[in-house]
């Protein structure tokens, strides 16, 4: 092999992370936040109309895989609840109100967050031989905070997060998107991933080398896709590469 990029996918992979968007208690939370606001939306309503929020977006979409804004969403939940109080708040205030709890709301959800075991270590092998990106399926609005809370984000100057394009893996755009930020050929890079679709046959239609992480997430089969390595250990990894 010639690789000279690494890329990987976070959640499942490099990331444990567990979280439940649908809790009652999520709902709470945003909508007691919400009455220092000046918007009154009880906890069962505000979950139906963020959940319907995302369908339109999704549905509204010319994307074959589309990824939704959660921003978005409480933005046009800010802007369609606002009493005179909400439109009297400082206009800076106003502005990150939707960022606040789209972070607030991801906060509550989570019940696990952590690095994958030696995920920490094999990076710090690769580091300077390779260059290293990461492709996720996420929220901006998280993603990055959550691989800093986990002790990642240093370590990656290419972070592709689909949120910020609209659409997701599998779709080839987002590993081009890396390769070209990389300066690799697909030939010269590999894509570390946990779901048979999203990931090994996203980037194995892109043309890398594929890898997949055996973690309790994702799709294990896919159209009898099949990666060209598997591990469970990212120790492997650094073995694969030399």
């Amino acid at each position: 092999m010639d690789i000279k990029g690494i890329a990987f996918d976070v959640n499942g992979t490099l990331v444990e992370i567990l979280t439940d968007d649908g809790m009652e208690h999520v709902f709470r939370a945003a909508g007691h936040y919400l009455s220092y606001q000046g918007i009154d939306v009880r906890r069962h309503h505000l979950r139906d109309l963020y959940f319907e929020l995302m369908k339109e977006q999704i549905s509204a979409s010319p994307e074959e895989h589309p990824e939704y804004d959660a921003v978005g969403i409480w933005r046009s939940i800010v802007e369609g609840n606002a009493s005179d109080y909400t439109r009297a708040l400082p206009a800076a205030k106003l502005a990150q109100l939707p960022l606040a709890l789209a972070e607030l709301s991801r906060g509550v959800s989570r019940r696990r967050l952590k690095a994958a075991p030696h995920a920490v270590e094999m990076i710090e092998a690769l580091r300077g031989r390779f260059r290293l990106a990461i492709i996720t399926d996420a929220q901006s609005a998280w993603a990055r905070a959550e691989l800093h809370k986990v002790g990642l984000l240093d370590y990656f100057d290419i972070i592709i997060v689909s949120g910020d394009y609209g659409y997701r893996k599998p779709d080839s755009r987002l590993f081009q998107l890396a390769l070209h930020q990389m300066g690799v050929r697909a030939d010269q890079a590999m894509y570390v991933g946990n779901d048979m679709h999203r990931d090994i046959f996203g980037a194995r239609e892109a043309g890398m080398t594929t890898v997949m992480y055996e973690s309790d997430q994702g799709a294990k089969e896919h159209l009898g896709c099949v990666p060209d390595y598997t591990i469970a250990d990212f120790r492997d990894l650094v073995r694969i590469v030399g």
